[in-house]
Parts: structure tokens; C-alpha cells; sequence
């Protein structure tokens, strides 16, 4: 079977790598396409997986910058497929597959979980072989056209039997085994779905800093520059090896859904502060309490949201996430099963198999 893997996020490198290595056991020809989106070619280089960018340079910024790439994105990718010839094709978001998919006539299987893309969903979801979301999804989707699942994106890559942490790996990449560590996350906002949205402030993001670098070590990823007195925390680490950090700190707080999702499956309380919600990080809110979504995060909420959390025992995480692993299922298993068995269901119910 040859399938094609359209990769254009870090977060999609980290769902499709156990998957791409288990197909790739089972004697499968894999063709990996990438865009160069933050560190995702880092990551892919890092993990040892070969890969065919599809664009040069970043993406832009914008909507007539995105237009464009998606022009050309498109136009690169139907080639690639003419020339491979997949029997499949998959990846996360979707638009650049489902529109190569379509022009082909390849079937395209399309992974999403973020409910207020509703431009890229609204380019996308009309023109896929079958969409694939988690139960929690809470956006329209097609009919007939539709699988739910019981996890999160982030099951794929950090369930226990798919990642373990190692705490002398966190520890070269920055993590201070003498004190409490802190994990913070802010984002450009110039991804398609972030368009008309605002982040944090570089003041916030200040008095975030300076409280909890009070009582701990603070780790800070962001997207964009940072100034000079902040730049001192920016993680130094490999991007492969985040996880092993993020695993063996006390709090999570930041604009990124993904990364308080894989906080809160590796047992860390997570604040996620960002105008627009996620149905999972709602979820792992109301059904486990391991995430506090805040779309509202002026400082005074966001100062009582961090001691709120810091004050409740330890014990209280592990459990909840305990909880979590026993209500969802190995992502990574099931998206292996599903790509290999394309059209063949793996339910009865299953309405994306004609």
C-alpha cells in the first residue's frame, strides 16, 4: 500500500510519527510531505524521518499570504501525488490533502479537532474522503462523511506505552531539578484559524513571569521574538525533547490548546488562556479537571487561576489523569488501523467506508 502523509504543523509531526513507523513495519511505501511551519522540519530531521518539502520558506502572514500559499501548496501536492501515486492520503487540518484528493480522485483522510478554523473547515471538509474527529468535537462536520473517536490528538504520541519520560533528558534541556518548573507558551496568531483573534500582551506575559519565577524555574516557548529580559527563559532544548521537560513540571499556562492538552495527559494541571475554546480542552476541564480554560485572562483572573492551581495537592493530577487514560483510546493504534484498512470499517457503524 503506498500512503502519503501531508505534514504541515509540529503537532502533526508528533500525531503521525508512531503511525508512519508502524505502517512502515508492516511493509507499507510511505511518502512524507512537509511545510516549514516553526520547528516541524527540526522535528521530522530530529526523529529521522525523511521528508519532502513541498514550499520554500515560512509561510506568510495574513490572509492574501495564506491565499497564496495554498495556490501554490496545492498545485506542488497534486504533482506529488500524480507522480507517487498514493493509495491514500492523510493529515491534520486537511486542506491541501482534501484538495489534492479531490483533483486526483485519492482518497484523503482528514484528522481535525479545532472547532474555530471555520475557514480552513469550510475549504476542507466539502472536498474529503472521510473527516476523523474526537467525540468531544463540537463543530459541524460532514454527514456520512464522519468518524469520532475517544481521545485526544496528543494520545497518539504521549500515552504511557508511546512515551515515557525521562527525567535526565529533561534535565539537559533545561529543566531545574532543584526547583519547581514552569512551563509557558505563547503564540503568533497567524495561522488561518487565528485570524480576527488576539493573544497575550508582552505586560501579561511579564507578570506571568515574574510570579512564578518566584517560587520556580521558568521555561517559555513562543512563537514570536522576545525582549531582552525575557528572551533569558526562551527553552533551549532539542523540540523533540520538550515532552520529557513538560512531563516533570508543576504547571502548564499559555495561549496554545495543544500543548495544555499534552499536559494534562501527562498529569500536569494546565491553564489555557486564549479567547477561543477547544471542545477537548473543555473536555479534560469538565470531565477530569486537568485543564482551566480561561477565554477571558486579563491578569487578576489568570494571577488567581495560577494559585488556585498551584494550592491543590499533587495527588489530585495523577488521579484525574489516571481517569483520562482509562475513558480514551490508543490514537496511534487506531489511526494505523484506519489508514491501512482504508475503505474496510473498523466499526459497523462506520460511515465514511461506501
Amino acid at each position: 500500500m503506498r500512503i502519503l502523509f501531508d505534514l504541515c504543523h509540529p503537532a502533526h509531526v508528533h500525531f503521525f510519527a508512531h503511525p508512519i513507523t508502524m505502517l512502515k513495519e508492516r511493509g507499507h511505501d510511505i511518502l512524507v510531505t512537509s511545510r516549514e511551519k516553526e520547528v516541524a522540519h527540526d522535528l521530522l530531521n530530529e526523529l529521522g524521518i525523511k521528508h519532502k518539502p513541498l514550499t520554500a520558506g515560512p509561510p506568510g502572514n495574513g490572509i492574501l499570504a495564506l491565499g497564496k500559499e495554498l495556490l501554490l501548496r496545492d498545485f506542488a501536492l497534486v504533482k506529488t501525488v500524480l507522480d507517487f501515486k498514493p493509495d491514500v492520503m492523510t493529515g491534520i487540518g486537511g486542506i491541501f490533502i482534501a484538495h489534492a484528493g479531490f483533483l486526483t480522485r485519492t482518497p484523503s483522510l482528514v484528522f481535525y479537532d479545532t472547532e474555530n478554523a471555520t475557514l480552513q473547515n469550510g475549504l476542507t471538509y466539502p472536498f474529503a474522503s472521510c473527516v476523523i474527529a474526537p467525540e468531544c468535537y463540537g463543530a459541524w462536520l460532514p454527514k456520512k462523511r464522519t468518524l469520532r473517536y475517544a481521545g485526544y490528538h496528543e494520545l497518539s504520541y504521549l500515552r504511557p506505552n508511546r512515551f515515557t519520560p525521562d527525567k535526565k533528558i529533561a534535565i539537559e534541556n533545561g529543566l531545574d531539578e532543584a526547583k519547581d518548573n514552569y512551563l509557558i507558551r505563547t503564540v503568533a496568531w497567524q495561522a488561518s484559524h487565528d485570524i480576527g483573534e488576539k493573544g497575550w500582551t508582552l505586560d501579561l506575559l511579564s507578570k506571568v513571569v515574574e510570579r512564578l519565577e518566584k517560587s520556580g524555574n521558568v521555561i517559555i516557548l513562543s512563537e514570536s521574538e522576545l525582549p531582552e529580559n525575557l528572551d533569558k527563559f526562551r527553552y533551549q532544548g532539542k523540540p523533540s525533547l520538550l515532552h520529557h521537560v513538560m512531563a516533570f513540571c508543576r504547571l502548564f499556562v499559555g495561549e496554545s490548546a495543544t500543548m495544555a492538552s499534552e499536559s494534562a495527559i501527562l498529569g500536569v494541571p494546565a491553564i489555557y488562556a486564549a479567547e477561543t475554546g477547544r471542545g477537548y480542552t473543555d473536555e479534560q476541564e469538565k470531565k477530569f479537571g486537568l485543564v482551566r480554560n480561561l477565554p477571558e485572562f486579563g491578569w487578576e483572573i489568570l494571577s488567581c487561576a495560577i494559585d488556585e492551581t498551584l494550592t491543590a495537592a499533587p495527588e489530585k493530577w495523577s488521579l484525574a489523569r489516571s481517569k483520562l487514560l482509562a475513558e480514551t483510546i490508543d490514537v496511534a493504534e487506531y489511526t494505523t488501523d484506519l489508514i491501512e484498512r482504508w475503505p474496510a470499517p473498523l466499526t459497523p457503524d462506520n460511515s465514511c467506508a461506501e
